[in-house]
Formats: structure tokens, sequence, C-alpha cells
């Protein structure tokens, strides 16, 4: 029964360490996916920014620039998000979301959109990917702390096997857990 132990525990080490270094290599190339592919993008930081001048690399910086766009979006729809801002705008140039009271194009005659809903929109998207970035670069370090306590504790297991459930050599006698002691 106790070789059975040994291969069994044996067994699982080996698992826990190859999920171990499994994880580790995913998280690694993940995270250098992250970074080469914001690297390619050739973000910069703008003056106002919490990385001015510095080229946008990580999830860290991507977070920190994603702030500046939602910041500068703000500014230009005068505080507005998306959902308050009119559909259209009228003959003086205000928001409305009353098609009838809505200037029209003269050359389609269909109501004049309201442009900083579109600006809004697309800011949405150029946030919502570069807090994608930082949330996976975050899941990569992630997996790659897993893989280094996966593979220590594989290491661990595989250990405290061999010496612990290990035959006994010649002159020797294995070591046993010994029992609790009993009170009278």
């Amino acid at each position: 029964m106790s070789r059975l132990y040994i291969y069994a525990g044996i067994a699982a080490s080996v698992i826990l360490i190859a999920f171990g270094a499994g994880s580790l290599y995913m998280g690694i190339d993940g995270r250098d996916q992250v970074r080469g592919d914001l690297a390619r993008e050739q973000i910069v930081g703008t003056e106002d920014s919490t990385i001015p001048g510095q080229k946008v690399d990580t999830g860290k910086e991507a977070e920190a620039f994603a702030a500046v766009i939602r910041k500068h979006t703000l500014e230009a729809t005068g505080g507005q998000t998306y959902s308050q801002m009119g559909r259209f705008l009228d003959e003086q140039g205000n928001p409305t979301s009353d098609e009838a009271a809505a200037a029209k194009d003269p050359k389609t005659g269909q109501p004049v959109e309201n442009g900083l809903r579109n600006m809004w929109v697309t800011s949405t998207a150029l946030s919502t990917a570069l807090n994608t970035a930082y949330f996976a670069e975050s899941v990569a370090t992630f997996a790659i702390v897993m893989g280094v306590a996966l593979l220590l504790t594989g290491v661990g297991f595989l250990v405290l096997t061999v010496q612990v459930l290990r035959p006994a050599r010649e002159g020797e006698t294995a070591p046993r857990a010994s029992a609790l002691p009993t009170t009278s």
C-alpha cells in the first residue's frame, strides 16, 4: 500500500509542477502579448496625464490613458455622458432629442446628428480597449503568481512524498506519523 501512496504522490507532484509551468508560461506569454500590442499602437501620454510623454506599453499605463480619454471627452461634452446628450442639434447648434425641433441637413433632409455623441462612442471604444489591456495584463500577472505557487507546491509535495513515504533502507525505520497522545 505504501508504494501506491508513493506513486500517487509523485504523480500528483508531477501534475502540479506541469500545471505550474503551463500557468507560468501562459502568464508570461499573455503579458508579453498585451505589452506588444499596446506598444504597436504607439500611444503617448498627453501632457495633462499621469504619464506625460511616456509611451503606453503596459496595462497600468493603458488604464491611466483611458482615464485621460474619459476626462477629455467629458470636457468636450460639458460633463455629459452619452445618455445625457440630445440625439440631434437644433438650428442654434444646441442638443435636442426632439426630431421635429432638430435642424435638417440641407443635402439629405435628415435631422442633424449630435456629433458629440459619436465622439463619446469612439472614446468609449478606445477607453474600453485600453481598460481591457489593463485587465488582461492583471490576469496574466495572476497566472504567473499562480504558476509559481503551483510549481512550489508540486516541488514541496514531491519532497514530502519522497522523504516521508519512501521505503525504509536497510537498518533504518521509515518515518511514520506519530499517534496523538492520549490523556487519562
